[in-house]
């Protein structure tokens, strides 16, 4: 069952418990390493740019598990949406969360939930099909 838990709930509540027990949005900007390019540039790493590098390899293997056409599919189609309905509702209404950083993750869960429901209508129609033969 722990399968049917979408997989973006985890950056999610990254950045929950960042904003909430953080302090704010300005810990997600704190510089967490430096590397030097050979262009001889230095690519300063945040807390942010982690949590969406994350947030893409979930989403990855969120869009993978969306192929499968198990029951439990469904319960994560729901969850996933629920997901969604909660990032938004936190970034339209709380502070912390009108940033750039947490507009991204929320995109991300969008389009899983997009991916999920096309990716299921797809496979039902193809298992269904009723043209004459």
């Amino acid at each position: 069952m722990l399968v049917a838990i979408p997989l973006l709930i985890v950056p999610v509540a990254l950045y929950n418990l960042l904003i909430f027990l953080g302090g704010g949005g300005g810990v997600l900007d704190e510089v967490l390493f430096r590397l030097p390019m050979t262009s001889g540039a230095e690519w300063a790493v945040k807390v942010g740019d982690l949590i969406l590098f994350a947030s893409l390899l979930l989403l990855f293997v969120e869009l993978l598990k969306s192929t499968s056409s198990q029951r439990v599919a469904i319960v994560n189609h729901a969850l996933s949406m629920t997901l969604f309905v909660v990032c938004l509702v936190e970034f339209l209404l709380l502070p912390g969360f009108a940033g750039s950083v947490f507009f991204l993750v929320l995109t991300m869960v969008m389009l899983d939930v997009l991916a999920g429901f096309i990716v299921t209508i797809i496979a039902s129609r193809r298992d269904f099909d009723l043209t004459p033969r």
